[in-house]
């Protein structure tokens, strides 16, 4: 390591040091922390701004966290709950997203993602106003996805804080429908899959659809089988079967067999108290000769049946 950079580094940890060793002094006055935190704030950012290297960086993380103090401080002084001072904290994270646009400083940002979740952290227990806060998370990571660099994994991570607000604030409603919970992924994740197999028409239906129509498809039909009244099953049958159709109108394998398994299960469940009476009324030895005869059958067309499994599993091969 350079002479020059040896220096740096050991006057960056020694003012850091110091710098510690101050505030932890100040924090028996009010006033002296404000002073104190300021006056570091300021140093840490003259640094940031004209060093160079890694200790621009360090400097730049030390600036966010001394700012995120700052905030956190002026919010103890305002008497603010914990929460609300999360809400006020999430300051940090939208200033070090507008500087990180003009000073391209990766450590600013992941110090601002640090303060970021801990803001978050102090408004878990007001559900309410944790819903505004990942609300306005996602408000942050979208406009951070405006930049190039950064659209892929900060669109990723808006889309996941919006649905968790959403997800949150239904919580807070007292809303226990699972579709209202699966279908703000569904929706979302079907026309992410529409763009992808329209930029790539070679890409699977399972990558591009499945997970998407499993969000809502297997949620509901695992409420079905809990649910006495005939409305879920009406809807969810009729959804499968237009899946179903889709699916085989397109040569698309993944909403073919999804929708056709989970249509197949709500038919079962809906016929199946029907089906228990039927056998209880029949004479014992019914049931038991209608399944030799059913199995006669089969093995004398085997051949035949075989042939048509084999056509419908290269059918279901030639499918995306």
């Amino acid at each position: 390591m350079a002479p020059a950079a040896v220096l740096a580094w050991t006057g960056l940890a020694a003012g850091a040091a110091s710098a510690a060793s101050a505030l932890l002094l100040a924090l028996d006055t009010r006033a002296a922390t404000f002073v104190v935190l300021g006056v570091l704030l300021g140093l840490f950012g003259a640094v940031a701004a004209l060093g160079a290297g890694a200790v621009r960086e360090a400097a730049a993380s030390a600036a966010v966290l001394v700012a995120a103090g700052l905030v956190g401080a002026a919010a103890a002084a305002a008497g603010f709950a914990p929460a609300v001072a999360g809400l006020v904290l999430l300051l940090v994270p939208a200033g070090t997203a507008a500087v990180a646009v003009r000073f391209r400083s990766a450590a600013v940002e992941v110090t601002g993602v640090v303060v970021g979740a801990v803001a978050l952290a102090l408004t878990v227990p007001r559900p309410a106003v944790l819903a505004l806060a990942l609300a306005l998370g996602g408000l942050i990571a979208a406009a951070t996805a405006l930049r190039p660099e950064r659209r892929r994994a900060a669109s990723w991570a808006a889309g996941a804080l919006f649905l968790a607000a959403a997800w949150v604030r239904l919580t807070v409603w007292g809303v226990t429908v699972p579709e209202a919970y699966t279908l703000p992924v569904t929706v979302p994740a079907l026309v992410v899959g529409f763009l992808r197999r329209r930029r790539d028409p070679a890409a699977s239906s399972w990558v591009a659809y499945g997970p998407g129509l499993a969000a809502t498809l297997l949620p509901s039909l695992v409420a079905v089988w809990s649910d006495p009244s005939w409305v879920r099953p009406l809807l969810l049958g009729t959804g499968a079967l237009a899946v179903t159709l889709l699916g085989a109108q397109f040569r698309l394998r993944a909403p073919l067999l999804l929708g056709g398994a989970v249509l197949a299960l709500v038919g079962v469940h809906e016929l199946a108290p029907y089906v228990v009476q039927l056998v209880g009324a029949l004479p014992r030895w019914l049931p038991p000769a209608a399944a030799g005869l059913l199995l006669l059958a089969v093995g004398a067309t085997y051949e035949r049946r075989l042939r048509e499994a084999r056509l419908l599993r290269e059918r279901l091969a030639r499918m995306r």
